[in-house]
């Protein structure tokens, strides 16, 4: 199987399969036990407070976002502003739409981070706003929202913050007591280096308490879950008990790494050099430097009328690495993550077969294909 150059699932250690090969029973001690474990490594990963709650639910993490927004957010007379600078902003945005709960947005295309000010003006024009929306690394492009920052300047609000670290926690350092964050979401298949099965709301333990009967769903009803952990440690509805044991897994081989330090300097050296490489071939990046994190690189496709994305996908697969498949910017452009069970070896070794793929399609002119 090729390596995975996406922003999850990704590729993971042999730790973290073998974990799965034993099989659990959802009431037994042994896995409750597991989750408890999970829980409270996750609180201590974000470094929550003990007025904080950690509440797994079954499904990605879109499961989590449309969760905690249904559970939280205001359905009337109060509005939600959403942060758009992706396709994961413009999703909160939409599951808002559909569930009828008043937003607004505040539109910064797809590379361009919003500033502190920005979002303090659009806070003071409009009263009604009560909770705020926003990604901290949005895979779209890969581009890191400044989340301390933008907490800092909202801070003595009576303003619920709310952040999708969905593809960034694990890898880039988010303190959630210290910026006075309310919920943050996040997947077991991201820079844990689990795989996919479940996603998980860190909420005050407050706001879980006082959202009782809000959520529109059974299935995703926070409160109902939380509730049900804490009584019992058990999931409501069947739990998938393999992706739990590969994550405790993976929490595991985290720890020994040497936790969010290690994480981020290997992922930042895999960004390293594969932006340094592709460069090199004349591949420019969609992201200046100082925006992009180390999470997904966002590349311009060539101009080279020989240049077909579906053709160079398939090539570099068939050599052992597969990117990710397919555009979610506006300009022409193909991302290649550099997270998961990967170092620089790795990501040396995909540069010489994107330079194989390219000769072999005969692209010469790297130059960026306007769109």
């Amino acid at each position: 199987m090729p390596y995975l150059l996406t922003p999850g699932p990704l590729t993971t250690s042999r730790g973290v399969k073998l974990a799965m090969l034993a099989d659990y029973g959802s009431r037994d001690i042994e896995f409750r036990g597991i989750i408890k474990k999970i829980r409270t490594s996750l609180l201590e990963l974000a470094q929550c407070r003990d007025n904080y709650e950690c509440v797994i639910m079954q499904g990605s993490g879109t499961f989590a976002i449309e969760a905690a927004l249904g559970s939280f957010c205001p359905s009337k007379r109060y509005k939600t502003l959403v942060v758009c600078n992706g396709a994961y902003g413009e999703r909160a945005a939409k599951i808002l739409n559909r569930l009828g709960r008043p937003v607004v947005t505040l539109d910064k295309g797809d590379s361009e981070t919003p500033t502190p000010d920005e979002i303090v003006s659009v806070l003071n024009a409009d009263r009604t706003i009560s909770h705020l929306w926003i990604v901290h690394c949005e895979t779209t492009s890969g581009i890191v929202n400044p989340i301390a920052a933008i907490c800092k300047a909202v801070a003595g609000r009576a303003l619920t913050v709310m952040v999708d670290a969905m593809s960034s926690f694990g890898a880039i350092p988010i303190d959630m007591a210290s910026s006075n964050i309310d919920v943050m979401v996040s997947s077991s298949n991201k820079c844990i280096e689990g795989v996919p099965g479940f996603s998980y709301a860190l909420v005050k333990r407050t706001l879980l308490e006082e959202s009782e009967g809000i959520c529109h769903s059974t299935v995703l009803d926070l409160f109902e879950q939380w509730a049900v952990l804490e009584r019992t440690g058990q999931f409501r509805f069947t739990p998938p008990t393999h992706a739990l044991v590969a994550f405790q897994k993976a929490l595991e081989e985290y720890a020994r790494e040497g936790g969010l330090a290690a994480r981020h300097a290997r992922y930042a050296r895999n960004a390293e050099v594969l932006v340094k490489g592709m460069r090199e071939m004349g591949i420019e990046t969609l992201l200046r430097d100082d925006q992009a994190g180390p999470i997904i690189q966002t590349f311009l496709t060539p101009r080279d009328a020989s240049f077909r994305f579906e053709t160079f996908y398939e090539l570099l697969r068939r050599r052992g690495y597969a990117i990710y498949p397919g555009k979610l910017t506006k300009r022409p452009s193909f991302r290649i993550g550099t997270i998961g069970q990967i170092d620089e070896t790795v990501i040396r070794g995909a540069l010489t077969a994107i330079r194989d793929v390219l000769k072999e399609m005969k692209v010469t002119d790297m130059r960026p294909l306007e769109g």
